[in-house]
């Protein structure tokens, strides 16, 4: 019968709580800027900019986290103060307003062709002075014939409260379209057109209601991500380096309280709003709630007393200067890219599928049930069993068979003919892809960390993966999403995931030559271990 470890409870509990708190929350933050009117292009470059700073932040925090290594108090208050400024940045998201826009365009499709009952003129003054202008119309580029003519697209009510008549029609709905510039004589007939639809630039970025997001978007996304990168060298720490194959079996608290929140953030949100647009109120009390409790289980941590490095910054660089860690990081990089355009886009997509398919009155709950497949059926068993995993497998060999089930995982994505079929896409392939990657980058960074610099080069580890894999990914990812849409997207991201499976198949070898990811664990370089005898030499003539 297996015994309770009580030293470790508080870790379990931390990972429970502080992951329930997000549940609700993080896989909602590109939905939630959808509904306040951001285009998906520009939240890609929100997003690709947003995890720049997770590699300057996670090592400088890591690198302060080492430094205190001997004050356990310090060490703690910092940790517990990240977990405040994130859940207040986060719950801040009450404040920025909703915003459905009168007129509904297809992300993936906004060229419109539209036929006229008359002539458009040149756009009035009383248009731009609507309180709510911008949800009421859109910008668009027309083309007829041999002209192009830049236009105001007018929901029919609003010109109907203005006292304007509509003069053009679209799959059986009518709008105002007048000019923003005055026209060339006979630039205009009666003939159909194609215009090419847009938001208000104006009302992008010179929206307050924007800049908040944005602000509140990235504190509390950086105060979530440098947690996390503390958390696990902390859980680490307490593990010792004897049973570090058992963090997944800590880890896996986290995907449990994850799931089990964004189960029932989803339901009491489809509950408290039938409405498209939905009110995320309860998704925040849930997050505050959770976390308040994480607090708790953080106080009660009891962190190791732990020697330091003399030279932190030297014993990393030493470490980053390695051929097979570089050659590691480019592939951790490569796994955030891929992870990053799933965590931002997928349900962006499943929005759009349902939308297509009717399915929108349930979309809340959809989500809710993917994301504890996910974490449930999916993450609970291979972070448990990811240490016997990688022990069996090793590094080198975990790595290639989860870029392969990525490309799997990301055809069936682009290929869902409803949203009801995500739900059993992410329950067979979150675990063996997400789940077992991160294990194996989390894992790999604890075990070539030299002492006393596991917070940094957590740090710098997870800032590869999440932090500049996740800036590439966000980046390319919204413009592919802007030009191709979704099922498109995702499937040109399935071909270039089975081509990194066979890149890293085919260095492997080169790469077990210079010691890259054995299977019985990093080999410390005989310079190294010289290095670090004759240090501790020194100090035992000193003292």
């Amino acid at each position: 019968m297996a015994r309770l470890n009580k030293r470790l409870l508080p870790i379990k509990a931390h990972f429970f709580f502080f992951m329930a708190g997000m549940g609700p929350i993080l896989p909602q933050l590109s939905v939630i800027g959808k509904q306040i009117g951001i285009p998906p292009d520009i939240m890609g470059y929100i997003f690709a900019i947003l995890p720049l700073l997770y590699v300057l932040a996670k090592p400088l925090v890591g690198f302060l986290v080492d430094y205190f290594m001997a004050s356990r108090n310090l060490r703690k208050f910092i940790f517990m103060s990240l977990i405040v400024v994130m859940t207040l940045a986060y719950a801040g998201f009450y404040f920025v307003p909703d915003a459905a826009h009168a007129i509904k365009v297809d992300e993936s499709s906004s060229a419109w062709n539209i036929s006229w009952s008359q002539e458009p003129l040149e756009c009035s003054s009383e248009l731009y002075s609507l309180k709510n202008h911008c949800q009421l119309m859109l910008e668009a580029e027309c083309s007829q014939q041999n002209y192009t003519f830049d236009v105001l697209l007018v929901d029919e009510q609003a010109a109907l409260g203005l006292n304007l008549t509509a003069n053009v029609q679209h799959a059986n709905a009518t709008y105002l379209m007048c000019l923003e510039q005055a026209a060339p004589a006979n630039y205009w007939s009666s003939a159909e057109a194609v215009c090419e639809l847009r938001q208000l630039q104006s009302c992008i970025f010179g929206s307050g209601k924007f800049w908040l997001f944005v602000c509140l978007l990235f504190i509390g996304t950086i105060g979530f991500n440098v947690t996390n990168s503390i958390s696990d060298a902390c859980c680490f720490d307490m593990l010792g380096e004897q049973q570090h194959g058992k963090y997944g079996a800590q880890r896996v608290w986290g995907t449990i309280g994850f799931g089990v929140t964004a189960l029932l953030a989803g339901i009491v949100v489809d509950l408290w709003t039938a409405d498209a647009v939905k009110s995320f109120t309860p998704a925040l009390i849930i997050m505050c709630i959770f976390s308040v409790l994480d607090l708790c289980s953080v106080s009660k941590l009891k962190l190791p007393k732990l020697g330091g490095s003399e030279s932190i910054w030297q014993d990393v660089w030493q470490l980053v200067r390695q051929p097979p860690i570089v050659t590691f990081l480019c592939f951790a990089t490569i796994a955030g890219i891929i992870d990053s355009f799933i965590i931002y886009f997928m349900f962006w997509h499943v929005e759009q599928v349902a939308e297509q398919t009717g399915y929108m009155d349930q979309i809340k709950l959809i989500e809710g049930l993917v994301v504890a497949a996910e974490c449930l059926a999916g993450e609970v068993p291979f972070f448990f069993y990811s240490g016997k995993i990688i022990k069996k497998l090793g590094y080198v060999h975990c790595m290639s068979m989860c870029f392969f089930f990525y490309a799997v995982r990301l055809a069936l994505i682009s290929w869902i003919p409803n949203p009801w079929y995500l739900v059993g896409v992410e329950l067979f392939f979150q675990g063996v892809t997400y789940a077992l990657c991160y294990t194996c980058i989390v894992a790999y960074a604890s075990a070539v960390a030299p002492p006393g610099t596991s917070a940094t080069v957590q740090g710098l580890m997870a800032g590869m993966d999440d932090g500049l894999g996740f800036s590439i990914g966000s980046l390319i990812g919204g413009i592919m999403f802007k030009r191709l849409g979704g099922r498109e997207s995702f499937k040109y991201f399935a071909i270039a995931a089975i081509c990194t499976c066979v890149a890293h198949i085919v260095l492997r070898p080169l790469s077990r030559k210079q010691q890259y990811l054995p299977k019985s664990g990093y080999q410390v370089p005989q310079e190294q271990l010289r290095a670090q005898a004759q240090a501790q030499a020194l100090k035992q003539e000193v003292f």
